[in-house]
């Protein structure tokens, strides 16, 4: 399934800081990073799982906020993109 993830980390304080970092290496070990808080991910529902309850571990539920979308259909199909799209689908063929 195709995922879109998304968060926003109170970085006012030392712990937040360090939460945000935390919350973007969780991402990017599942996912391409779209936009500076926003992932792209191709995962099974174990692993939708397993990534949300790492992140669940992290976040702070009264200061921040995370959210993970379930893209209905293949990306291409209910994504718009503009601008710069740097996103890479890594299970086609990739040319070198």
């Amino acid at each position: 399934m195709d995922i879109l993830v998304s968060y926003d980390v109170n970085t006012q304080d030392k712990e937040g800081r360090r939460r945000l970092r935390r919350v973007a290496k969780i991402c990017e070990g599942w996912a391409q990073r779209v936009q500076l808080s926003v992932f792209e991910c191709r995962v099974s529902d174990v692993e939708l799982e397993r990534m949300k309850q790492r992140l669940l571990k992290v976040i702070d539920r009264e200061l921040d906020s995370l959210r993970i979308y379930r893209l209905r259909g293949k990306r291409e199909e209910v994504v718009e993109a503009f601008g710069r799209d740097s996103y890479v689908d890594f299970t086609e063929p990739l040319v070198l």
